[in-house]
């Protein structure tokens, strides 16, 4: 398998990260420590993926090392593509991913980090909106459908004050300023499941498949790095319009749209998010415990957000290196507990998993061989 050059950057700190976790687990603490340990975990590791978790797993890390306090977790938001080919390559034992491996790509392998032929697991822990971002001087919000949408950043809409935005905001002052639609440049699972929602819900107006990708390469506009280089993009301009993980839009106070489903305009919440993924079915064809969902973005019902993103935690069922299994599996287990999803909801606005999920992504965990 060829390893680009951010998986070989990955794989040395990932190899010199688990030799300190292998000596550390032979240490005893140091006498005198008057602050007693809550496990018996010690080491570090260290994953990387999605940038849209970026700050949930910030979080997730926080409430864990404070409970295993001679664990260490490092985690490089550099998108989910270069995710997903760190954890192939052996460099990560665990990834963020903001989709799940396709059948097609589990059966190609190889997965370097896991022994050979156990399965993986890929578990849906962090739900969370997307955001239609826009930076509009005097407009605060809209209100936008999924053809309108494509057609910003297609290009087939170039300018503010068209018909089509009009039509749906009436009695909004709209500019005379051209469109400036901005996208990610990396491979990024946003991207993916922003393309997918306009693929299902305006399958006339965008005809591109769902990729990690920008697929529009034709279209105009700007490129920007990762989930923060969108969103410095959309604040720093006038008339731009963007996407992005919702916790990041907030943080920023950028505008936002309303997205029409139905007969109603619905704003991104957790709630709406979260009524989407339980109105939607697993993938057919999974392996036990890769939980992959097929996200319905047609649905009319009530109340439900379409443009969600579901971001994956993807570990090896059984590693090549048996020593950072216990830390791995632990880290899971606290990130699908009740207190790691409020940490992520308090601290990234992420939508809580059901307690019907939380069940099945428990019994993944479960799977991890730590003997």
């Amino acid at each position: 398998m060829k390893i680009s050059r951010i998986a070989q950057v990955g794989a040395v700190a990932a190899v010199a990260a688990l030799t300190l976790a292998g000596c550390a687990s032979n240490e005893t603490p140091a006498a005198g420590n008057e602050e007693p340990t809550t496990s018996n975990l010690s080491g570090e590791i260290a994953g990387g993926g999605a940038s849209s978790q970026e700050v949930a797993v910030q979080a997730w890390t926080a409430g864990f090392q404070t409970a295993n306090p001679d664990v260490t977790i490092t985690y490089d938001p550099a998108g989910s593509g270069a995710g997903r080919e760190s954890f192939q390559a052996g460099a990560f034992p665990f990834a963020g991913s903001d989709r799940a491996f396709t059948i097609e790509e589990i059966e190609a392998g190889p997965f370097d980090a896991c022994v050979e032929g156990s399965g993986i697991i890929e578990l849906p822990t962090y739900i969370s909106p997307i955001a239609v971002i826009f930076n509009l001087e005097g407009v605060d919000s809209l209100n936008l459908d999924a053809a309108t949408i494509a057609g910003l950043f297609d290009g087939t809409i170039t300018n503010w004050n068209d018909p089509a935005i009009a039509a749906l905001n009436e009695g909004v002052e709209l500019p005379d300023l051209a469109v400036t639609p901005v996208h990610r440049a990396d491979d990024s699972g946003t991207t993916e499941n922003f393309t997918d929602y306009l693929f299902q819900a305006a399958p006339e107006a965008w005809t591109y498949e769902p990729d990690g990708v920008w697929p529009a390469t034709k279209v105009g506009g700007e490129a920007a790095q990762g989930t923060s280089g969108v969103v410095s993009a959309v604040a720093g301009g006038n008339g731009t319009i963007g996407y992005a993980d919702a916790s990041r839009a907030a943080e920023e106070g950028l505008s936002t749209a309303a997205v029409k489903v139905g007969e109603e305009f619905v704003e991104y919440s957790p709630e709406a998010a979260a009524a989407i993924v339980d109105a939607s079915a697993m993938e057919e064809g999974r392996g036990e415990g890769d939980l992959a969902i097929a996200l319905d973005r047609t649905s009319q019902e009530a109340g439900v957000y379409p443009i969600v993103l579901i971001s994956y935690m993807i570990a090896c069922q059984e590693y090549a290196d048996a020593s950072v299994a216990p830390i791995v599996k632990g880290f899971l287990e606290y990130i699908a507990s009740a207190d790691g999803q409020d940490a992520a909801a308090e601290a990234a606005g992420s939508a809580p998993i059901s307690e019907t999920l939380r069940e099945q992504v428990t019994a993944a965990i479960e799977s991890i061989v730590t003997e």
